[in-house]
């Protein structure tokens, strides 16, 4: 359980960056969530991590951590 890859990390296709019972965050850009919530990325890049306002569906707002991988420029 935990944080497997952190903030600016390299992160391969398949590679799990957080399992977690539950959604404490949430997958964002290039990222997928699995049946048992656990976060892994669908594309090569760094690892972001990022603090969003979501509304749930009773009108409350609240933030949430969410996890997204950035692929890297072409050319390097």
């Amino acid at each position: 359980m935990g944080v497997k890859l952190f903030d600016g990390e390299t992160a391969k296709i398949g590679d799990v960056i957080i399992r977690q019972r539950g959604t404490k965050y949430y997958p964002g850009t290039n990222v997928k969530r699995g049946g048992d919530d656990t976060l892994y990325a669908v594309q090569e890049g760094k690892v972001k991590f990022s603090t969003k306002r979501r509304i749930g569906f009773d009108r409350s707002r609240k933030n949430v951590k969410v996890v997204s991988v950035m692929p890297a420029p072409d050319g390097i």
